[in-house]
């Protein structure tokens, strides 16, 4: 093995120092992210702050999380960087009159309407790992937002979390989504592993039963978007199939992202039980499998596309970069789990093309949206909004596949590296 493949190979030294450095130049990169009262400000290309977007609570919540981490990291000014999102979650982004969290701030400081499932589950994810490292805080905002998400979003009939609600918690919106419940999944099992409370990875347990039945039923291909009574809705967006949080068709990236949240449940569920976890992780299998022949390298380029039709046909054609880092993170899952030579070769083939394509060795971070050309463009992502994906994608493929990330790296430094 040459030692360019090295560079991109699972398992070897190279490729771990390779993703030490990707991780410290992201951790770098976001330094910026605080305004003054602590919510995340949309970063730009090079990491500038573009302070007249708005300042949103799902970006403040990654950001928290992210820094959190880097605090077992030993990334210089970590802490601080946690402590002001943290504070930008407990206090301006926090609704004290109706409960929740609004969906963010505008630049003068107006509310952004709604209260979004998807947001409630980040600042979820982010206070567990903020408990994790310590951060004042973070134990009573893990609290309240438990007890806020119970109450408007859960649903223990349905096994199932609702979607938007208006801003004063009246109105409940009728559209149902797999995307905010995909992001409950990865929250509720890290409020497992941070604080003990096993109830949520039941919770989990039976989302992800609902979501492969669905798939099973869609030759793996998983619908996104539902009526109220969770009817698919399979032509959802086709008039405009790019939309940013709604898009038309099957989303591949979603697919490998499920893939990746299914095998954590499943070991973490049956630790020693291996058949109980074996038709789990073959469906993680059969799911990432079917999002990789659809859309890995489908229209003559390198690149995972955005979207497909049901029947696997590409329809929004550009690269985003969280479904690069997803295929990062889920390859070397399935690769540690089953031990199967493939998912290292893809492994190895996604990281070669992270290097040389989606990699911004200039400015550093991310590229986020490169058209089907691979030439960056931001119709839908412009700048480079937060680092979550692109951040867990350095990590994961290093630790436990049974635990949460922050969880992960807390447990292994705290036992000593």
């Amino acid at each position: 093995m040459s030692e360019i493949l090295k560079k991109y190979q699972i398992d070897t030294e190279e490729n771990k120092k390779f993703q030490d450095e990707i991780r410290e130049n992201l951790l770098n990169f976001g330094h910026r992210f605080p305004s003054p009262k602590g919510s995340s400000y949309y970063l730009g290309d090079d990491g500038t702050p573009w302070k007249e977007r708005n300042r949103e609570t799902w970006i403040t919540s990654r950001m928290t999380h992210v820094y959190s981490i880097g605090t077992f990291l030993g990334h210089p000014g970590s802490e601080e960087l946690a402590d002001a999102g943290l504070k930008g979650l407990r206090e301006e982004l926090h609704d004290t009159e109706n409960g929740g969290w609004y969906a963010g701030l505008t630049a003068e400081d107006q509310i952004l309407p709604n209260k979004q499932c998807y947001a409630h589950a980040f600042v979820i994810l982010a206070a567990t790992s903020a408990l994790l490292a310590g951060r004042p805080g973070a134990e009573e905002l893990l609290k309240d937002a438990l007890k806020l998400y119970d109450l408007r979003f859960w649903n223990e009939e349905e096994g199932l979390s609702c979607d938007t609600w208006n801003t004063e918690f009246t109105v409940l919106d009728d559209y149902r989504g797999l995307n905010a419940n995909m992001h409950t999944v990865e929250a509720f099992l890290a409020v497992a592993d941070a604080a003990g409370k096993e109830e949520y990875r039941v919770r989990s347990g039976r989302i992800i039963d609902h979501v492969l039945g669905w798939a099973s039923d869609n030759q793996w291909r998983i619908p996104e978007h539902f009526t109220k009574d969770w009817t698919p809705d399979l032509e959802c967006n086709k008039d405009q199939p790019a939309d940013q949080f709604k898009p038309y068709g099957a989303t591949p990236g979603h697919g490998i992202e499920w893939a990746r949240l299914i095998t954590q449940w499943a070991l973490s569920t049956y630790k020693e039980d291996t058949q109980g976890a074996a038709r789990y992780i073959e469906a993680a299998e059969n799911l990432f499998n079917r999002a990789v022949k659809d859309a890995w390298n489908a229209d003559g380029a390198p690149g995972i596309v955005y979207t497909t039709d049901w029947e696997g046909k590409p329809v929004v054609h550009d690269r985003m970069h969280w479904t690069l880092a997803e295929a990062i993170n889920t390859s070397s899952v399935l690769y540690h789990v089953t031990g199967k030579a493939e998912y290292g070769q893809y492994y190895a083939e996604f990281m070669k093309y992270l290097d040389e394509t989606v990699m911004d060795h200039f400015n550093g971070s991310w590229f986020h949206q490169l058209d089907e050309h691979n030439q960056v463009i931001g119709t839908v992502w412009p700048g480079k909004s937060d680092l979550y994906h692109a951040f867990q994608s350095t990590l994961i493929p290093f630790y436990s596949p049974a635990l949460s990330i922050a969880a992960a790296v807390a447990s292994f430094r705290r036992l000593g590296d």
